[in-house]
């Protein structure tokens, strides 16, 4: 079942919207604090985003620019400023199409399956996992972090992975040793020491600190 995200503050459009997708089959969530949509997003990872551009707080542009740092997702745009200027903002600042309101329902439905069709028929939608703010993208294995994107090295890359899928829970370090073998490179104890020292200064230079933290003894755990 795909999850689309509405971005739209009116509160009858954004349920008549809710309501109609849902009738398709689509599992649905509409925001509710205007203020904090990235978060949001990447709580729920949809598949698809239906954005509306007079928003409270920022405007769907800056929401838009803000989801395109860490993922491709399709992202229309819904607004009755259907002007050129506004269209070719839109596009952009990263969207997909443009539906001008008022719109047909049925007709946006369709919209949403073609465009559906077309991002995943042939490829899987690039996971997000997030804690404190930070978000790593499984699709490009970066990790970002108020408006930064730190690239990984792939050992980086798994270990947060790994501890960012087990939030709150301690991951011994046979287990990180195990996933960073996937690929017959061996590992052993003291390099998997080293990555987790250089992964951890790495997002300290960033201003993520105190991450990734170490249970002596029994291995590392981020406290979510």
């Amino acid at each position: 079942m795909y999850r689309i995200f509405i971005v739209e503050d009116d509160p009858v459009i954004s349920r008549a919207l809710a309501e109609h997708l849902q009738k398709w089959g689509y599992d649905v969530l509409a925001a509710q604090d205007f203020s904090d949509i990235d978060a949001q997003f990447a709580r729920y990872d949809p598949q698809l985003v239906l954005m509306d551009i007079s928003l409270p707080f920022y405007n769907g542009y800056h929401w838009c620019s803000q989801i395109r740092r860490v993922s491709k997702v399709p992202v229309i745009f819904i607004s009755s400023a259907s002007d050129n200027m506004n269209i070719v903002m839109a596009m952009n600042m990263g969207a997909d199409d443009f539906v001008t309101k008022p719109f047909n329902l049925e007709v946006l439905a369709a919209k949403v399956q073609a465009m559906l069709r077309r991002a995943y028929a042939f490829a899987q939608s690039s996971p997000l996992l997030t804690c404190r703010g930070a978000v790593l993208n499984l699709g490009d294995a970066s990790l970002t972090w108020q408006d930064e994107k730190i690239e990984l090295t792939k050992n980086e890359f798994r270990i947060l992975q790994v501890l960012m899928d087990n939030v709150g829970k301690t991951v011994a370090r046979d287990v990180l040793m195990k996933k960073l073998w996937e690929d017959d490179c061996f590992v052993d104890d003291n390099t998997l020491s080293v990555n987790v020292a250089r992964l951890r200064k790495k997002l300290e230079d960033a201003g993520l600190h105190d991450f990734i933290l170490t249970r002596k003894g029994l291995g590392y755990w981020i406290d979510g």
